[in-house]
């Protein structure tokens, strides 16, 4: 099967977030099971300046948005390791930014017109590369008109007529949702602007298109498939989605085994370990991420940690507040945070450090290699949060030895198996999981979880049950060409029909 990957994320040419990690490895892992996947990115900045080499094709192109001619050419590339070529969409006018979606916090005002220009070039990519497409993989909104296109004005053009359309959610929250005047940008006739389709509440929404129009569509998790049915994980979107359930699908996120991996992370300063020498590997990870965050040395003292986006949705508001509580009543804990977002979690997080230096250490900021080092050196990883459409930190920790303590939402649930007698007893048990988005029962979480820690036979359980788990891409790829596959079929009975 040929599979054309259409997203605006691929690592490592270009990330903001888990769509970035997603279209960088799993192309990498279907070329392994024998197929054939091809990546079309915008050409940002960002991934001109990723230091890939990137060649001319010397293929332009001309696309009709709104009443104008818009140019641009093709560009190529691989991914890093793998022989999948990538081609990027060069047009300097759209992508030729600081930024890919927004800049100061403030969306890019034409930002319907620069990604109706992307999906018409992909689109145009099929013959001029000679991209011989079974199965277009659409993700996010960024690509989400691409179904529509091929049902409206691609169709019955022979290059395009049998190509199956799967278009995945890696967040529903995040639809692009633009002016209806817009519409005109797109070239598709008025008629499909209505409730069915492409009108969302007066507006032309991407998503909403992509949902409608997608042969199957599919998320990133299995929980997260169900959550977002019926509000508020809908986000508006019910109606559509429970339209179209029969053809929704959740498929877990995999993890980058090359990258997040204890026995060969090169940020570990040689304290490297696996499943059968972390009592001596992840103890000296603990003492150097004690020592690099200013906090007292002692292995006997639980190490809770959190990395991410400091936002709402990712649970912070429950996490400096239990840190607050827990500090001021002297309990024998120690906090690492590492993250920036926004600035109220940047003052209050900053703030808690300062009053109390001995138990809470936070650094506002990104950092790559301490964010491994947080993983390795951590007994606890926190992710309260208040929804997770996928997760990947909680498959990280499991794979480190580091215990989750998440809120049983999205993939969060379908990942971590809280601790019970009964989990204990079966051998099943790999985390604490809370229902309720409350700081009391985060707290109770993370109480259940200092309580085992101090029961050092079931917390090697726990460690050695989550380390000895498989979240590789090499899974997720199975059921992606399953899925494949089964929209191929779906096409060919519209077609029948």
């Amino acid at each position: 099967m040929n599979i054309l990957f259409a997203t605006s994320e691929a690592v490592p040419f270009c990330k903001t977030g888990g769509l970035g990690d997603v279209c960088g490895s799993l192309p990498g892992e279907i070329i392994q099971l024998g197929h054939q996947p091809t990546v079309i990115l915008p050409a940002f900045r960002q991934a001109m300046d990723s230091g890939q080499p990137i060649e001319p094709t010397g293929v332009t192109f001309e696309i009709p948005i709104g009443q104008k001619l818009v140019a641009g050419e093709f560009l190529q590339s691989k991914l890093p390791g793998t022989d999948v070529t990538v081609y990027l969409v060069k047009q300097n006018e759209y992508f030729d930014r600081p930024q890919l979606y927004q800049e100061d916090g403030e969306d890019y005002q034409d930002n319907c017109e620069r990604f109706t220009f992307y999906c018409r070039a992909v689109l145009e990519a099929i013959p001029l590369l000679d991209l011989q497409t079974d199965v277009l993989h659409c993700h996010d909104w960024c690509a989400a008109l691409l179904p529509a296109y091929l049902e409206t004005l691609y169709h019955g053009q022979e290059a395009y007529d049998n190509i199956a359309s799967l278009y995945t959610i890696h967040n529903l929250a995040y639809q692009g949702n633009f002016w209806h005047w817009d519409m005109a940008l797109t070239g598709i006739d008025w008629k499909h602007f209505n409730w069915q389709q492409m009108e969302f509440y007066g507006n032309l929404n991407f998503m909403k298109s992509g949902i409608a129009f997608a042969d199957a569509i599919s998320t990133v998790s299995p929980t997260y498939a169900k959550e977002i049915l019926r509000p508020p994980l809908s986000c508006g979107m019910e109606g559509m989605l429970q339209h179209r359930r029969n053809d929704l699908f959740g498929i877990l996120n995999g993890v980058d085994y090359s990258a997040w991996n204890p026995t060969t992370d090169q940020f570990l300063n040689g304290n490297n370990y696996d499943a059968d020498s972390y009592e001596v590997g992840k103890t000296a990870c603990k003492a150097a991420l004690q020592q690099t965050m200013g906090l007292p040395v002692n292995a006997d003292v639980p190490l809770v940690a959190s990395v991410g986006r400091l936002a709402d949705q990712k649970g912070f508001d429950l996490i400096a507040r239990v840190m607050q509580q827990w500090a001021a009543n002297n309990s024998f804990v120690q906090w690492v945070i590492l993250g920036t977002g926004d600035p109220k979690y940047h003052q209050v997080l900053g703030k808690l450090a300062e009053d109390y230096p001995q138990n809470i250490a936070v650094k506002l900021a990104f950092s790559n290699e301490l964010a491994h080092q947080i993983e390795a050196g951590a007994d606890m990883f926190m992710m309260p949060s208040q929804y997770e459409p996928c997760g990947l930190n909680q498959l990280y920790s499991l794979k480190y030895g580091t215990v989750p303590v998440v809120r049983a939402t999205g993939g969060l649930a379908d990942t971590v198996v809280d601790t019970t007698a009964d989990t204990l007893a079966d051998g099943t048990a790999t985390g604490f999981a809370f229902a309720e988005y409350t700081s009391l029962a985060l707290s109770d979480a993370l109480s259940r979880g200092c309580e085992t820690f101090a029961d050092k036979r079931a917390w090697k359980q726990l460690i050695e049950t989550g380390m000895s788990q498989d979240w590789s891409w090499s899974q997720s790829a199975r059921r992606y060409i399953e899925l494949y596959d089964q929209t191929r079929a779906r096409a060919q009975q519209e077609v029948l029909h």
